[in-house]
Formats: structure tokens, sequence, C-alpha cells
């Protein structure tokens, strides 16, 4: 007697799902506009440790010198070579670790997160803003923030691979620093400036 046993069933592996995927992020970025004044208090918080740090002690490591990435309007070859040798190698590497890699590190994407959520947050108090759908507000953010974050850390490298070999700076290096420097500071005048305008807006529709 012979006795049959239940067919096992095809198990299909499934495919991912990139439209999920991109609902997920949305929802994620979105969600941010609710934890953006937690977000401006951690950045706040962070950036007044490092201006701290720059006053009160790369000043005296470079004999009073401002840090190059401080130098909004960016600086000219010879302004910068005189930085890096006041700071000689030892200032040098002081600056290079407890600046770009450790709060420098951390500071440019924790701004952008808190740049994205003031987007949001002052944007959905506008009708026109707020009737978008939510993956062209997170899109619309994000097309504002990243060009300043990648700025920013293209920055970043830039000066600590001078900090970390001197012999590496010439006055194409020392230009290529001082471009992205003027970049960065560009680039970030204009979520600034979104967010100034939303405000604004949004106080007028209140009034």
């Amino acid at each position: 007697m012979t006795s049959r046993l239940p067919a096992k069933a095809r198990t299909i592996p499934a495919e991912p799902d990139p439209y999920g995927l991109w609902r997920n992020l949305t929802a994620t970025i979105l969600r941010l506009s609710r934890h953006a004044a937690a977000l401006c208090f951690l950045t706040a918080a962070v950036f007044i440790a490092m201006t701290v740090l720059e006053f009160f002690y790369f000043r005296q490591l470079s004999g009073g010198l401002a840090s190059l990435d401080m130098r909004f309007l960016g600086f000219t070859p010879d302004e910068g070579m005189a930085w890096l040798t006041a700071l000689g190698r030892r200032g040098g590497e002081i600056i290079l670790v407890w600046h770009y890699l450790t709060f420098d590190l951390l500071f440019p994407a924790l701004l952008s997160v808190t740049l994205v959520s003031l987007i949001l947050a002052t944007g959905r108090r506008l009708t026109n803003f707020r009737v978008l759908p939510g993956q062209l507000q997170s899109i619309f953010a994000l097309i504002l923030v990243l060009p300043y974050m990648l700025a920013d850390y293209a920055q970043n490298i830039a000066v600590a691979s001078l900090l970390s070999d001197f012999l590496s700076a010439n006055p194409d290096s020392l230009s290529l620093a001082s471009a992205l420097i003027v970049t960065k500071f560009a680039l970030l005048a204009i979520p600034l400036t979104v967010i100034a305008a939303f405000w604004l807006a949004g106080q007028k529709h209140q009034a």
C-alpha cells in the first residue's frame, strides 16, 4: 500500500520592492519635521562647542589667525600658507583630530537633517506646499540641502588633507580649498533663505 504525500508548494523568492523602500524613506524624511525643535537644539549645541574650540583653543595654536573654514569669503594661497605655517605640525594634528575627525565629521550631516526638518516644518504651514504629495515635499527639501552637505564634506576633505600632509599645500590645493569654502557657504544660504521665506509667508498667512 503506497501513501501519497502532499506535494510541496513552489516557493517564489520575494522580489525587492524599490517603491516600498522609497515610500519608507519618504515617510522617514517627512517625520523629521516633528523633531525640528530637538534637531535645532542639538545642532546649536554642537555649533557652540565648535565655536568655543575655535576661539579659545585653535586660534591660540595659530597665533590668532582664523581657521580656514571660518573664512566665508575664502582666502588667498599666501593666507592659507600663513595659517598652516603658524600651526606647525603639532597644531595641525590637533585641529585635524579635534575638529575634522570629530565635530566636523558629524556637523554637516546634522545641520543638513536639521535644515530638511525646518524646510518641511515651515513649508507645511503654507497651503500650496502642504497639498503637495509627500514625495515631492521630500525631494524639494533634499534638492535644497544635499548640495550644501556634499560641498561641506568636500571642503573638509580638502582642508584635512592639507593638515595631514603639509607638503601637499601649494597654490592649486589652497585655491581649491578656498573655492570649496566659498561654495559651501553660498549653497548653505539657499535653504536658509527658503526657510526664512516660508516662515515669513506663514506669519503673513496667520495674520
